[in-house]
C-alpha cells in the first residue's frame, strides 16, 4: 500500500516533467518558427529591395541609352547634314582671279578635292542662269582627257589659276579655274548636255571636276581658302 501511495506521486511528478518538457519543446518550436518566418520576411523584403534596386537601375541604364542614342529635338539642325557635310571638309575660293568669281574645294579625307561654283558665284546672278557649259579652253579639251589604273596615268597636272571650263549665261561667260594644285582626274562632262545641274545641283551632280593635289601643294592652297565657317560669315550683310 505504502508503494502504491508513494509511486502516484512520482507518477504525477512524472507526467509533469514530461508536460513542462513538451511545453518547452513547443515554445522552442514555436521560437524557431518565429524566427525562420522572420528571416523569411527579411529575405523576402531584401529581394523586394534589390528587385526595385535593378529596376532603378535599368530604368536609369535604358534612360542613358535613350538620351545617347535620340538626340534632344531642340539640339537637333534645322536640316540633317548632306553627304558633302559628312564626308567632305568645305573651302571656298571668292573672287578667284575676278570679283564674283566664287568657287568650292570638297576636300575629301583621301586627298581628292572636287571643285565647283560656289552658291554665291556670279553667274547664278544672271537671269535665266547658266545655259551651257565648254570644257574646250586654253590648248585642249578637258572633256577629252581620260586617266587609267590606279596610278592615274595621264593625268595631267594643272596650277590653280589653270582654266578647267567655261559656263555661259545669257549675258556673260566665265572662266571657271582649278583652284588648287594637282593632277586633273575628272571632268564633269555631264554638264556638256546638261548644264542646267549646275542651277539646281551645283554642290552635287554639278561640280566642275576632280583634282588630286600632292600634300605639300594642298597646304599651301589651303592657307588662301576659307574655311564653310568663314565663307558663311562672309555672306552675311555688313550693317
Amino acid at each position: 500500500m505504502e508503494n502504491q501511495v508513494t509511486e502516484e506521486p512520482r507518477s504525477a511528478e512524472i507526467e509533469n516533467e514530461i508536460e513542462l518538457t513538451e511545453q518547452q519543446r513547443h515554445g522552442e518550436a514555436v521560437v524557431v518558427e518565429e524566427e525562420e518566418r522572420r528571416q523569411q520576411q527579411q529575405q523576402r523584403r531584401e529581394q523586394v529591395r534589390e528587385r526595385e534596386e535593378d529596376e532603378e537601375k535599368e530604368k536609369h541604364d535604358d534612360e542613358r541609352l535613350r538620351m545617347l542614342l535620340l538626340s534632344d529635338v531642340r539640339d537637333l539642325p534645322v536640316r540633317p547634314p548632306s553627304a558633302i557635310d559628312v564626308n567632305f571638309a568645305s573651302f571656298f575660293a571668292p573672287d578667284f582671279m575676278k570679283p564674283g568669281h566664287d568657287q568650292y574645294v570638297y576636300r575629301h579625307a583621301n586627298g581628292l578635292c572636287v571643285i565647283g561654283l560656289a552658291p554665291t558665284h556670279i553667274a547664278f546672278k544672271d537671269e535665266g542662269g547658266i545655259i551651257a557649259v565648254d570644257f574646250n579652253v586654253g590648248k585642249s579639251d578637258r572633256s577629252g582627257m581620260k586617266v587609267t589604273g590606279k596610278r592615274k596615268k595621264n593625268a595631267q597636272q594643272f596650277e590653280s589659276n589653270t582654266a578647267l571650263c567655261k559656263v555661259s549665261t545669257a549675258k556673260d561667260s566665265y572662266i571657271v579655274r582649278c583652284c588648287v594644285k594637282g593632277s586633273l582626274l575628272e571632268v564633269n562632262d555631264r554638264l556638256i548636255k546638261h548644264p542646267e545641274l549646275l542651277n539646281s545641283s551645283a554642290d552635287r551632280e554639278g561640280y566642275i571636276a576632280i583634282i588630286m593635289p600632292k600634300p605639300a601643294n594642298w597646304l599651301k592652297n589651303k592657307a588662301s581658302l576659307l574655311t564653310l565657317e568663314e565663307y558663311e560669315k562672309r555672306k552675311e550683310p555688313s550693317s
